[in-house]
């Protein structure tokens, strides 16, 4: 039986769908691409599943994990965007004389550049797959569900980029 979300506010219901998950795509899509770009893309990904209402199966769970990938599939667009800005933040240097507390903020700013840095070089389904679970919060099923991978992708997809975060940044913290 159809989670009982999916009856109430299924894709034709667009203001109902709206009002119970921009807010979760808006969140999402802000940390992918900044605010401005997020709510063009949320408000596209609406449309889109309205357009595409034909296509949603109530039997494979919630709605929310259709619109994730929705949202998902038009984020990809802007992948070049996202990766000049990881790139960016990635190559800026910590300002020396920027305030106080000053060793704090240029440790953090470093950790920041070196979290971007990795992000970008990332594989592409590892990137989104960690962003889903880290910023959207998504179980793994539904990660499945927004991607359309399997199950099992999802888990090693989350585990190699786990690893390399980590890697990376204990290189970085050794003397």
């Amino acid at each position: 039986m159809p989670a009982p979300d999916t009856l109430l506010l299924g894709p034709t219901d667009i203001g109902g769908m709206f009002d119970r998950h921009a807010r979760d795509l808006l969140r999402y899509a802000t940390h992918r691409v900044g605010e401005q770009a997020a709510e063009d893309i949320v408000a596209q990904t609406f449309l889109a599943a309205y357009e595409q209402r034909n296509r949603y199966d109530p039997g494979r769970g919630d709605l929310l994990p259709w619109l994730y990938g929705i949202c998902n599939n038009l984020l990809r667009r802007h992948r070049r965007a996202e990766l000049r800005r990881l790139r960016a933040t990635a190559s800026l240097r910590p300002a020396e004389n920027s305030g106080e507390p000053t060793a704090d903020r240029i440790d953090a700013q470093r950790g920041v550049a070196q979290v971007a840095h990795v992000l970008a070089r990332l594989p592409r389904r590892q990137r989104e797959v960690l962003l889903l679970f880290a910023i959207a919060e998504l179980e793994y099923s539904e990660i499945a569900i927004a991607l359309g991978i399997p199950l099992g992708s999802v888990q090693s997809s989350l585990h190699r980029a786990r690893t390399k975060i980590r890697a990376a940044l204990s290189l970085e913290v050794r003397p």
